[in-house]
């Protein structure tokens, strides 16, 4: 069973009917006893970041979303809420990963939307994706460099578009809105 993080955020539906157009069945939950026995986590999300961690904190989320062992895959605001904080309503966010979150700054079209390719892909996730292909990116906010990015874009400045630290993923993109590329890297995260 894949478990899907209910948070109040968008894009969970999406999400939902890409796994299961996969051959998985999903489950869309925030009761911790799910999440922490679910063979897969997906933390998917479109919102804000100071209220999406207000409802995490709320339910208990937040505790129980940094000890999970299994593999966890962060979406979008779901990367970003794993990163230490967010300009986007001054956030504490969780801490899985040492990045900061921050606002693009105004010299070109904010938010960052639209098709663009990664470079510096690492690790698991990315087998069978080329520099060359395309994801769909829809971000005001942007995590910084760091010793966890496995993917660099390059917009306005670079940042990180993918993370990864022991059992936790996360990526800025959305997979489930990438066509076959995303579907890749979604079965990637599935058969970890």
């Amino acid at each position: 069973m894949i478990a899907i993080v209910k948070y109040n955020a968008g894009n969970v539906q999406s999400v939902q009917n890409a796994i299961e157009r996969l051959g998985y069945s999903t489950i869309v939950t925030d009761d911790a006893e799910i999440l922490t026995s679910a063979a897969k986590v997906i933390f998917p999300g479109v919102g804000e970041a100071s209220s999406a961690m207000r409802y995490l904190e709320e339910k208990g989320l937040d505790q129980t979303i940094k000890e999970l062992k299994q593999p966890v895959l962060g979406i979008c605001l779901g990367m970003q809420l794993l990163c230490q904080s967010s300009e986007e309503g001054n956030v504490r966010g969780l801490g899985v990963f040492d990045n900061e979150v921050k606002l693009f700054p105004a010299n070109d079209i904010v938010p960052h939307m639209g098709w663009n390719n990664l470079n510096q892909l690492t690790g698991p996730l990315f087998e069978g994706i080329n520099e060359s292909d395309d994801f769909y990116f829809v971000h005001s906010y942007y995590a910084t460099l760091g010793t966890d990015t496995i993917a660099v874009n390059d917009y306005i400045l670079p940042f990180s578009a993918a993370l990864n630290k022991a059992n936790y993923y996360a990526v800025q993109f959305h997979p489930e809105k990438s066509g076959k590329v995303g579907e890749v890297v979604l079965k990637n995260f599935l058969s970890l």
